[in-house]
């Protein structure tokens, strides 16, 4: 066989065995679509990945392969680190007419792998004649394309309708999820927050209608009923709305309300989470919220409320015990309550506390200080709204 004249084709393996020779990286790479397409996967190997070990739903046996390990498969991979072991599993599949992916040399199999990936309920596969680098290259531009909108996947005459609610992540335009990126690029309308990648919008087509929702901190705003009128108003015109914010829609963003609202009104609503800033930004920043033998829990608490406030419904003097991370969010404008509230609580005064603003942008800067200076460094440095403040023990990480 040529792979130049490799036929392509879609097996239904439902139900069918299929004999894996080899317990390796490339066995590892198989099994999973091979089980999510149904197949009833055999496994014989000298020894096997943790990962493949760990697998749920193969039979898996450490040995030698034997001729006759094919019997009854419908398919077979010879994946082994041995090219005798392979040929042999090879010329086995010849002999029983099966067909054989041969992973050291493909040309010598008849069967070849191609470079796929899954899409909204399609599965695209290159074959390249055996240059796999540029089936693998092939392959994710295709991807690419479709996430972007720039191949439409959907099936003819089909049209979305109703609303979306997507997280746009953190800020940075390549962290919002493919899912998002996807729906957006097919909206007829765009109600966008302040906060959301505005490089997104920048990509939209000409007939798309953005509208600005902007909830600007003790400034301008859009009035949230206004909002839900806007999503109801639209989508009831038959148009795709999607609703874009920062971080994700259910993380302080008010989308269940919008849910809410778009549920009363009959229009059907698709929620798409975001990358949550609360943890990307300090990520970003080279600081993970939690950290082994150091912090076991992270809370993530609004600043929008002060401490004492009718509304609070955070337990401050709780947060003050905890030993773990404090991650607060819109609480520039009242860090000294914060601050003077959790140290009252308990906080010890040296505890690191790292501000990141404008966090995974090109315009990121970081602060970092302790509790008990944080409230003078943030006024004096002059760190404004959108800002993470990070308090606890891996704040000091990096420093």
């Amino acid at each position: 066989m040529t792979l130049e004249n490799a036929y392509l084709v879609g097996l239904r393996l439902d139900g069918r065995k299929v004999v894996v020779v080899g317990g390796g990286s490339v066995a590892q790479r198989r099994i999973p679509l091979l089980l999510a397409n149904g197949a009833d996967v055999h496994v014989i190997a000298r020894a096997a990945t943790p990962a493949v070990e760990a697998l749920d739903g193969i039979a898996l046996e450490l040995r030698d392969y034997r001729d006759g390990d094919l019997d009854g498969a419908w398919y077979a991979i010879a994946a082994t680190d041995d090219p005798a072991v392979n040929a042999a599993v090879v010329a086995e599949a010849d002999r029983t007419r099966i067909f054989c992916v041969r992973a050291d040399v493909a040309r010598d199999g008849t069967a070849v792998t191609p470079a796929s990936f899954e899409y909204d309920g399609l599965s695209v596969g290159v074959l390249a004649g055996g240059e796999h680098r540029r089936s693998a290259a092939i392959r994710s531009a295709i991807h690419e394309a479709m996430q972007q909108g720039v191949i439409v996947a959907d099936a003819p005459g089909a049209q979305l309708t109703g609303v979306a609610l997507v997280g746009g992540g953190p800020g940075d335009p390549e962290l919002i999820t493919v899912r998002g990126r996807r729906l957006l690029a097919q909206a007829d309308v765009v109600v966008a927050d302040r906060l959301a990648p505005q490089e997104l919008l920048a990509e939209l087509a000409p007939h798309v209608e953005v509208i600005d929702a902007s909830k600007i901190p003790y400034g301008r705003a859009m009035a949230q009923d206004a909002i839900n009128a806007v999503l109801v108003e639209r989508a009831s015109a038959g148009k795709f709305v999607v609703r874009l914010k920062g971080g994700d829609p259910y993380v302080f963003a008010r989308g269940h309300e919008e849910l809410l609202a778009c549920a009363d009104a009959g229009i059907p609503v698709t929620v798409v989470p975001g990358v949550t800033s609360a943890i990307a930004v300090p990520a970003a920043a080279g600081v993970p919220v939690t950290h082994r033998g150091i912090t076991h829990e992270f809370v993530v608490v609004s600043g929008h409320v002060a401490p004492g406030h009718p509304e609070s419904l955070v337990n401050w003097d709780a947060l003050a015990a905890l030993s773990g991370t404090i991650v607060l969010l819109m609480a520039v404008e009242r860090i000294e309550l914060f601050a003077k509230v959790l140290l009252e609580g308990g906080r010890p005064a040296q505890t690191p506390v790292l501000v990141v603003q404008h966090g995974t942008t090109a315009q990121q800067r970081t602060l970092r200080t302790t509790l008990a200076e944080a409230a003078e460094y943030i006024r004096a440095d002059g760190i404004r709204p959108p800002a993470i403040i990070v308090i606890g023990a891996v704040a000091g990480f990096g420093t």
